[in-house]
């Protein structure tokens, strides 16, 4: 009976093996996107945000406004632009929300828009983007910035579009786009993660 088991075991912990094998194999064999001129899909596509706060916690917030899109060339010219609305920043407090928006934080009245325009974009060996170079226009100050990116799934959806998914990271310090207030508070690093799904046009 116990031969029993421990074969019955065996031939579980192979096929499971052999399982992720099979997906860790589909997954890093996966084509590249294709080519081509996108558009940031906004309903599937995330700006969030993470900093310290009086070194209790890190404060996670995002921004709920998001457009853009890139030109995808391995063998070219690439280009991506990603455009935020200030105001629609969102830390899930609507005071501290309306405190953000202010001439304190953001300004969002005066510099309405977030930008980032690309200058550089480095490929894989695969024809994937891995890093992204380029510049960030943030309370009225443009300082340059670099997004590390790991492309996800590339094909077409269930509705016949051809749609394409990256994670990509960063960080920066806010006192370098004059956003100062309760320095010594509040972190000045902010981390930045984008989650972006673009549909090719």
């Amino acid at each position: 009976m116990t031969s029993h088991k421990n074969k019955l075991a065996t031939i579980i912990l192979g096929t499971s093996i052999l399982s992720s094998g099979l997906l860790f194999s589909q997954s890093t064999l996966a084509d590249p996107a294709q080519p081509g001129h996108y558009a940031i899909d906004a309903a599937h596509t995330a700006v969030l945000f993470s900093i310290n706060h009086l070194g209790y916690s890190d404060l996670n917030g995002r921004f709920n406004d998001v457009e853009g899109e890139f030109d995808l060339n391995p063998k070219g010219k690439s280009k991506l632009e990603i455009r935020i609305k200030t105001a629609s920043i969102d830390s899930n407090h609507r005071k501290r929300d309306e405190h953000l928006r202010s001439p304190d934080f953001f300004n969002a009245r005066q510099y309405p828009l977030i930008t980032f325009t690309s200058t550089q974009v480095k490929y894989n060996s695969k024809g994937e983007p891995v890093s992204i170079s380029g510049n960030l226009k943030l309370h009225g100050k443009t300082r340059p910035l670099t997004l590390t990116v790991q492309a996800k799934r590339a094909a077409k959806d269930p509705w016949g579009n051809y749609r394409s998914g990256y994670a990509a990271t960063t960080s920066l310090k806010r006192s370098d786009f004059g956003m100062n207030y309760m320095q010594g508070g509040i972190g000045d690093e902010v981390k930045l993660k984008i989650d972006m799904e673009a549909l090719r046009q």
